[in-house]
């Protein structure tokens, strides 16, 4: 497959970055990797409308009305590679870089990006300044996913091919990267290191005592995650999307 054709694949969601096997791990399609910087190395910089410089084969998307796509004025951009389904909304400000992956109706909000390659499923809701990284480099490396019904709160970053699994729900300004501890307290356990936040988990900020004896007396702390509750009718009722909005 040409790069060309990639990046039209990748557009109408016919070809992936990531994909979930049977056990629902997620993996890095390297193939898609490698199209994506073949086509940055085919490209030629050259100026777009508005002082923009980039590889002239990366022109940002736009949409038409039969697309579904609501995509309010004021400075979005998406740009060549990605792929938004029908029933997305996203206010402006807000970045969608190449090879990545939005499905029906997910809400990107204000100052959020989703990084190149980053994964999200159908009906997630990313709150305003939400940073999701992107990964083409190292070849190899997995992407960030969030899965189906997942609601991101304000201000959160994630990062580092982390996996948030269906219907989790993070609390404003969490951060969760490969290095960060996320710590279970309804079931009394650490995650492993590049464990998905599990299904349903509700996630909150935290922070834990420095790992030196030197840090503790000087009375310093490290960041880290909560898993505080799992949801239930409550809070499945607290987090209801607004289908008018739709």
């Amino acid at each position: 497959m040409s790069w060309l054709e990639l990046l039209n694949n990748l557009e109408n969601g016919t070809v992936r970055a990531a994909t979930q096997d049977e056990q629902g791990h997620w993996h890095a399609n390297v193939e898609v990797k490698q199209g994506i910087l073949e086509a940055f190395k085919n490209g030629t910089n050259t100026e777009f409308p508005g002082g923009f410089v980039d590889k002239d084969n990366l022109a940002p998307q736009g949409f038409s009305a039969n697309a579904g796509v609501r995509m309010v004025p004021g400075g979005t951009s998406v740009r060549r590679g990605s792929y938004v389904a029908s029933g997305t909304i996203i206010m402006p400000p807000a970045y969608v870089n190449i090879g990545a992956y939005i499905d029906e109706g997910t809400m990107v909000d204000s100052h959020a990006l989703v990084g190149s390659c980053a994964q999200v499923g159908k009906n997630v809701h990313l709150s305003a300044a939400v940073q999701l990284g992107g990964v083409l480099e190292p070849i190899g490396a997995s992407p960030v996913v969030i899965e189906d019904d997942a609601f991101i709160g304000a201000g959160c970053v994630i990062v580092e091919g982390v996996v948030v699994k269906k219907g989790a729900v993070l609390a404003p300004g969490v951060r969760l990267s490969a290095t960060i501890p996320v710590y279970d307290c309804i079931n009394e356990r650490v995650l492993d290191k590049g464990e998905a936040i599990p299904e349903n988990a509700i996630v909150i900020p935290g922070s834990r005592p420095s790992s030196s004896t030197w840090g503790r007396e000087q009375g310093l702390s490290m960041s880290c995650a909560l898993i505080v509750k799992y949801r239930d009718k409550q809070s499945d009722a607290s987090l209801e999307l607004e289908e008018v909005l739709r």
